[in-house]
């Protein structure tokens, strides 16, 4: 169930130990799924409860989860000592942590917590506070894991460009089916049908799927519509291939796209190539945001355009497959060669009822970023 060579995650492990190492560390609280995938390949959306993987500055990994990823550890991971703390009434894991970093040799020592995540909840956090807080050294080192993933390596990119391929197929396979009269139930059934079916996985967060005032929305809501004759359609998916992710964004037009559709459409994709000449090395997230936000100034388009246009992907698990480096105003992070970015162009006019999205996956390069689909910038209009 491996999906990456013992030098791959050799190599992963050093790189970690290294950065405690000049942090000072003895040892960090890895409480993000996404961390622990990377480190030792476990798999899991048991991150729900209370489960957490030490790693001590001399390499020594023990996770710390419940009775049901016992054999999921076992079977996904390079993992070998697994702690299992026993639900019961008024359990309270943070003591079955202690105890297992006490015989870890982690009293009195200097510890780096990964507090922000989904994998651990504030409830979850006071306990940790509560029960280490007089145990050990507490420091924040949320940065530390998220840092180290975003400059993917040869393997993990092979798996990106997989993600990729199959974000291309699932809108070949449902392009054909948008017509006046279509359900919006039948083309998210293609979409993540697709994926599924060319045996990809289920995505970090729905796809989003909306028509009609709903194609302005940004999120997956509950309900389904039928197209009408003439519509409009927001989709944003990705492709995903052993957890990582490649997403698209597209707005299609049913019928006869209004003359504001056409100067959406060429904001964004003005917008867009703006953006690949930002993102390259000596560059920085920030600047990839201006480029975005002085082409929509430009087009008197301020007040219907966001406020971040794209973020890193990765192996990412729920609620979200965006990571945390982001397209904003003010991001210093540079962009460095082998990164996997989404870039999004979303311009929705609420004044006229008009929208427009625009985007894709890129590779960073020593200079140009590669699109990592193959589907063409054009305006789609079908019936």
């Amino acid at each position: 169930m491996l999906h990456f060579s013992s030098d791959e995650f050799s190599t992963r492990r050093d790189r970690l130990l290294a950065e405690m190492a000049e942090r000072k560390l003895d040892a960090v609280l890895l409480f993000a799924q996404d961390s622990m995938y990377w480190l030792t390949g476990y798999d899991t959306f048991g991150f729900c409860f209370f489960q957490c993987l030490a790693v001590k500055a001399d390499g020594e990994m023990r996770l710390l989860t419940r009775s049901a990823d016992l054999r999921q550890a076992r079977q996904t991971s390079i993992l070998e000592s697994i702690t299992v703390w026993r639900d019961r009434g008024a359990a309270d894991p943070t003591i079955d942590l202690r105890d297992m970093l006490d015989n870890m040799g982690l009293l009195g020592s200097k510890l780096g917590v990964e507090w922000a995540t989904h994998g651990l909840t504030a409830a979850n956090g006071r306990l940790v506070e509560g029960k280490l807080g007089s145990f050990a050294a507490l420091k924040d080192v949320s940065d530390l894991v998220p840092a180290l993933r975003l400059v993917k390596s040869p393997a993990e990119i092979a798996y990106v460009r997989e993600a990729a391929r199959l974000a291309d197929k699932a809108y070949e396979d449902m392009l054909p089916l948008v017509a006046p009269g279509a359900s919006e139930a039948d083309l998210l059934h293609a979409l993540q049908g697709s994926v599924l079916k060319a045996g990809g996985d289920y995505p970090a967060n729905p796809f989003i799927i909306g028509s009609g005032a709903d194609a302005l929305l940004c999120r997956y809501k509950s309900g389904r519509r039928t197209l009408d004759a003439d519509d409009q359609l927001t989709l944003e998916w990705a492709g995903v291939s052993a957890q990582y992710h490649a997403a698209l964004m597209r707005t299609v037009i049913i019928g006869t796209p209004t003359q504001r559709h056409r100067e959406l459409f060429e904001a964004a994709r003005e917008a867009l190539a703006a953006v690949e000449l930002a993102m390259r090395p000596g560059k920085t997230f920030g600047d990839v945001f201006d480029a975005h936000a002085g082409v929509m100034e430009t087009h008197e388009l301020v007040r219907h355009r966001l406020s971040a246009c794209g973020y890193s992907l990765g192996a990412r698990y729920a609620p979200s497959w965006m990571e945390p480096q982001m397209f904003v105003s003010g991001n210093a992070e540079p962009i460095l060669p082998g990164m996997t970015l989404f870039a999004h162009m979303i311009i929705m006019d609420s004044d006229s009822g008009t929208a427009m999205t625009l985007g894709r996956t890129y590779l960073t390069t020593e200079d140009a970023p590669e699109s990592l689909s193959r589907l063409p910038l054009d305006l789609t209009v079908v019936g």
